[in-house]
C-alpha cells in the first residue's frame, strides 16, 4: 500500500480481526490488524522516538477508542473481543470509519455504541481550539510538537555559537564530547591554547595515561560557508606523529570534496559533524540547553483494576 493509515484508518481493521468472535491480544492485533492493511516492512519497521513502532502505536490508539466507546471488550489484561456495538459499526461501516461516524452512532437510539461523555462542564469562557487532524494519534502530535520546538532551538543555538568568540565555540564542542561520554573514567578533556595550537583546538584523554586520545578541530562558520578539502587536509597534517584519528567540527556544512577526502583518507580517520548535526548532539545531551517543560503521559494501570 501507499501509506500508512492513520489511528482512525486501523479502526476497522481492528474490527475486522475480531469479526470472528475470536478473543486476540494486544500482540495478535499489532501483526493481524498490519496485514489486514498490507503494511509493508519498510512501513512496519517506521519507529517513533519513543522507541514504538509507528503502526502499533496507532493500533494501540485505535483499539483504545473502539473498547472506550463500547465497541471492543477487554475479557482479560491486554485482550480484546469484539461486541455487538462493534459488529454494527463494522457492518455500517465496512471500508472506514471515523471517530466523528462513530460517535455519531452514538446519537442511534438502537445503537449500542456509548460515546465517551465529560462530567465536566466545558470553560465558557476558553478559546476554542480546532480539532487535531487525525493523521496522527495523540503521542504523534506531541512528539511532532517536540520536534518543532527543537527545531526552533537548534537554529538559535547555531546563530549563538556563531556570534561568540572563537574559545568559547572550541570550548563547547569539547564539553560536548565529554557530555557524550568521551574522556572516560579519570581521562582529561581540554581546549587547546588559541595561539601555536598546530590546528588542534581540543584533545581529549580516554584514560588516565592519556594513552588514547581523541583530537578535536572548531571551525565557527557563518552560514553558507562550507568547510573545504584544504581544511581537513591541514588538520590530517596536524595530527601526523600524534593519533591516526580525529573529530571535525563545524557550525557550517562541508564541501563534496571535504566529505570525499574523509571518507577515502588513509592517513587519519575522520568524523564530520556539520552545524545540523552539531545542535542535534548538544540538544539530545543537554549541552547549551536546559529542560522548560516536562509532560507525563499516563495509561490506565491494568493491575489496579484487577
Amino acid at each position: 500500500m501507499a501509506e500508512m493509515p492513520t489511528w482512525e484508518g486501523f479502526m476497522t481493521p481492528c474490527l475486522t480481526v475480531l469479526s470472528d468472535g475470536s478473543t486476540r491480544s494486544r500482540r495478535e492485533m499489532n501483526a493481524l490488524a498490519a496485514d489486514v492493511v498490507g503494511l509493508t516492512e519498510s512501513q512496519r519497521a517506521t519507529i517513533l522516538s519513543s522507541g514504538q513502532p509507528m503502526y502499533a502505536n496507532r493500533i494501540g490508539w485505535a483499539l483504545s477508542f473502539l473498547a472506550r466507546v463500547g465497541a471492543l471488550a477487554r475479557p482479560s489484561r491486554g485482550n480484546y473481543e469484539i461486541t455487538d456495538a462493534g459488529r454494527q459499526v463494522l457492518a455500517r461501516f465496512p471500508s472506514g470509519v471515523t471517530e466523528s461516524e462513530i460517535e455519531g452512532l452514538g446519537d442511534d437510539p438502537n445503537s449500542a455504541i456509548h460515546p465517551y461523555v465529560p462530567s465536566a462542564k466545558p470553560d465558557v469562557t476558553a478559546p476554542i481550539i480546532d480539532k487535531p487532524p487525525a493523521t496522527l494519534d495523540p503521542t504523534e502530535q506531541i512528539e511532532q510538537g517536540v520536534a518543532r520546538v527543537h527545531e526552533a532551538v537548534a537554529k538559535e543555538l547555531l546563530e549563538r555559537l556563531r556570534g561568540k568568540e572563537p574559545a568559547f565555540f572550541e570550548q563547547a564542542v569539547v564539553d560536548l564530547l565529554v557530555a557524550m561520554g568521551y574522556g572516560g573514567t579519570g581521562g582529561l578533556a581540554a581546549a587547546t591554547q588559541l595561539v601555536n595550537d598546530g590546528g588542534i583546538d581540543g584533545i581529549i584523554d580516554q584514560d588516565v595515561l592519556g594513552l588514547n586520545k581523541v583530537y578535536v578541530q572548531a571551525k565557527r562558520y557563518a552560514a553558507g560557508n562550507s568547510v573545504g578539502r584544504p581544511e581537513l587536509q591541514g588538520f590530517v597534517g596536524a595530527l601526523i606523529g600524534k593519533a591516526d584519528r580525529g573529530v571535525f567540527i563545524t557550525t557550517s556544512t562541508y564541501s563534496k570534496g571535504a566529505i570525499e577526502y574523509a571518507d577515502r583518507s588513509t592517513a587519519a580517520r575522520l568524523i564530520l559533524i556539520d552545524g545540523a548535526r552539531l545542535t542535534e548532539l548538544m540538544i539530545r545531551f543537554g549541552v547549551g540547553v536546559q529542560v522548560k517543560d516536562t509532560f507525563h503521559v499516563v495509561e490506565i494501570d491494568e493491575d489496579f483494576f484487577e
